[in-house]
């Protein structure tokens, strides 16, 4: 018999005699054994006649090898089961009493919510307050100096089980680090190796038509170090002792309030970060370009003929996976965009197109509105974006997250603190000069002002 606990802890029953799993185990492996012995025994006839097994010999062998390795199968899963079980705190009953502590396996350290987990932290802060266990998992001895992070100083880490839950929040509603080229490292930096040579330029590793019996012609890599240092972005919350007191709305309030803040400010940083303590703006750099308005264009307007000049001047291969970046305020001048009789902008139509792509397609590629793009008709307005050519690192451990009922003490209230590290830059300098044509190409490209 097993009974799971509040807190997460197992406890078995005595039994007496082997567990069924073990017994079933002995059972296979000596079935297995009086088969190998039959096999083994048809080999040993052949060879003291000095002769290969004839048919009636190799069917019967095969026959028997064939049951041998469905017992290896039906061993191989027994074991796996019981290695599994381990894992996860669940010990197979042997006539002994057991108890195994299921906490530290659990991310939410056996909290129901978030909510819950901050009652406890207000109880334990509290003058004679009892620590709940539970906040104790993973936590470090007190040190010498106060420290946010350490329980015994003030301050208790969050189960990383609902770090999660803010970090993938965090990647929803058109963050832009998933269309990045994103690493995940475990350090504090990376060193990448970067190649802006081109197959028609003039260095770089590039192929030649070779005549016959002549020396071949070398070349050689033209690469650069390029080295990235994780950046920290922090947000501090201040959590007044009423809100606390309502634990499922403390849960709500934090879990989607403070993703906002972090995917405002990371996004924010990769478009237009100064690369000082923070990213390295995807269109502040040499790389990004600026396309013109039309020749007599009039204000505050917007042609079709400006749209495709954006895409003229893609990499080859990029816009496949480049996505629009507007403002609000460009909407409603693609509604009356069209090439002849058709129009390029196609508005998301039915539950099913809405979820994928709320604001549409542009000329086949979808739309992310956000207040990054500039108002319209300024320059920014309108941008196409391949972001496979921004680089990010981020730390492997997503969002680390601490709470703390001392730091706003005489506010009476607690402070609740999320830290991300990131960072970012382009992968290419430079615009790319083509072979023909006279226009640079990069995969970040801007509508200029009208």
């Amino acid at each position: 018999m097993q009974r799971t606990t509040a807190y997460g802890r197992f406890f078995h029953a005595p039994t007496f005699g082997a567990s069924p799993m073990s017994k079933q185990i002995r059972e296979l492996k000596a079935r297995k054994a009086a088969l190998i012995d039959q096999a083994s025994a048809i080999n040993a006839a052949a060879a003291a006649a000095n002769r290969d097994l004839d048919d009636t010999e190799l069917s019967h062998f095969d026959a028997l090898k064939a049951q041998i390795e469905g017992l290896n199968r039906q061993i191989e899963a027994a074991q796996f089961l019981i290695e599994q079980q381990a894992a996860i705190g669940v010990e197979v009953p042997d006539g002994v009493i057991r108890v195994s502590e299921n906490l530290e396996n659990d991310p939410r350290r056996g909290f129901g919510h978030f909510g819950e987990f901050a009652l406890a932290v207000k109880q334990a802060s509290q003058r004679n307050g009892i620590v709940d266990q539970r906040l104790q998992i993973g936590a470090a001895a007190p040190t010498t100096f106060g420290s946010e992070g350490i329980g015994g100083d003030g301050g208790f880490s969050i189960p990383p089980g609902y770090s999660t839950e803010i970090w993938t929040n965090a990647l929803e509603q058109e963050s832009l680090v998933p269309y990045t080229d994103n690493t995940d490292v475990s350090g504090n930096g990376m060193v990448f190796p970067s190649d802006e040579t081109t197959p028609w330029g003039t260095d770089g590793i590039r192929a030649y038509w070779q005549g016959e019996a002549l020396a071949g012609t070398q070349t050689k890599p033209k690469l650069r170090a390029e080295t990235m240092r994780l950046h920290k972005l922090m947000a501090l919350v201040p959590i007044t002792d009423e809100l606390l007191a309502d634990s499922v709305a403390i849960g709500s309030y934090l879990t989607n309030k403070l993703p906002i803040s972090i995917r405002w400010k990371t996004d924010e940083a990769i478009l237009f970060g100064t690369g000082v303590g923070q990213p390295q703006g995807a269109l502040v750099g040499n790389a990004a370009i600026v396309v013109a308005k039309e020749s007599g264009q009039a204000t505050q307007t917007l042609q079709a003929l400006n749209l495709a000049n954006m895409m003229a001047r893609l990499p080859a291969g990029s816009f496949g996976k480049s996505i629009w970046l507007i403002n609000n305020n460009v909407l409603p001048a693609l509604f009356t965009l069209t090439l002849g009789n058709y129009p390029i902008y196609l508005p998301a139509v039915g539950a099913g197109a809405m979820q994928g792509n709320p604001y549409g397609m542009l000329l086949g590629r979808p739309i992310i509105v956000s207040q990054h793009a500039k108002s319209f008709s300024a320059q920014g307005d309108v941008c196409l974006l391949d972001l496979s050519y921004y680089r990010t690192i981020t730390k492997a451990e997503g969002i680390k997250t601490d709470m703390s009922l001392h730091l706003y003490f005489d506010a009476d209230a607690a402070a609740f603190r999320a830290t991300y590290r990131i960072d970012g830059q382009p992968a290419i300098v430079n615009p790319i000069a083509p072979q023909n044509g006279s226009t640079n190409l990069s995969p970040f490209v801007q509508l200029g002002a009208r």
